[in-house]
């Protein structure tokens, strides 16, 4: 599978890249590098108009230095960065950082910054994040990608002392996106006369993830 899963995609920042990078995105970093291994309970739900499909349910695990891996009888991922909510795809490829401020959340204050690509490689052209500098993770991506459109996840976590989210919203373009119809499973009904009208569509995955059992270093 080409998915990463973008917290954990923070394992894979070279220190010579780290240099004139935020520095609270480095102590996130530094965060995730204590972990070597984990697995999970995962729950996917879709919100699409034309899609009507039930819960999928999957077991995911992870070890330092490899892909994720799922395990499921019936499991669909869409879109494919859906489940990419690691900062992996936006640290592959040289990028620089830029403060934006703060934004408010739900009644919370959270760091804003930009991460922009500076090698033609990556495929995004700017992302902001939000950063959770208290409890040293992140809130909220909204990447703008260079095929896929634009996407946003927002994370929630079970408490204050959790680095690893136990629900994942995320938000994209569906016209943007390559949905699997053929590979959703005999339970789903797909409305394609609906899908096929024209205008903006838009489309939400939720993913609620528990029972982690995580091995630190």
């Amino acid at each position: 599978m080409r998915w990463r899963l973008l917290l954990w995609g923070l394992l894979y920042l070279p220190a010579s890249r780290a240099q004139g990078i935020d520095p609270d995105l480095l102590k996130i970093k530094n965060r995730m590098d204590s972990i070597v291994q984990f697995s999970a309970s995962l729950k996917l739900n879709v919100d699409v108009s034309f899609i009507n499909m039930p819960a999928k349910y999957a077991r995911m695990s992870y070890t330092k230095g490899k892909p994720l891996k799922f395990s499921s009888e019936d499991f669909v991922m869409i879109p494919k960065r859906g489940l990419d909510f690691s900062l992996n795809s936006l640290m592959e490829f040289p990028f620089i950082t830029v403060p934006r401020g703060e934004e408010i959340r739900n009644g919370k204050t959270y760091k804003a910054i930009n991460i922009i690509s500076t090698d033609k490689r990556a495929d995004f052209s700017i992302a902001m994040l939000l950063l959770d500098i208290k409890n040293n993770r992140v809130a909220e991506t909204e990447i703008n990608t260079k095929k896929d459109g634009t996407y946003n996840l927002l994370l929630q976590y079970e408490n204050s002392s959790k680095v690893l989210p136990s629900l994942v919203e995320v938000n994209f373009e569906i016209e943007k996106i390559r949905i699997p119809l053929n590979f959703m499973g005999k339970d789903t009904d797909i409305d394609r006369k609906k899908m096929r009208t024209g205008g903006s569509k838009s489309g939400k995955i939720f993913l609620q993830i528990s029972n982690y059992l995580i091995k630190y270093l």
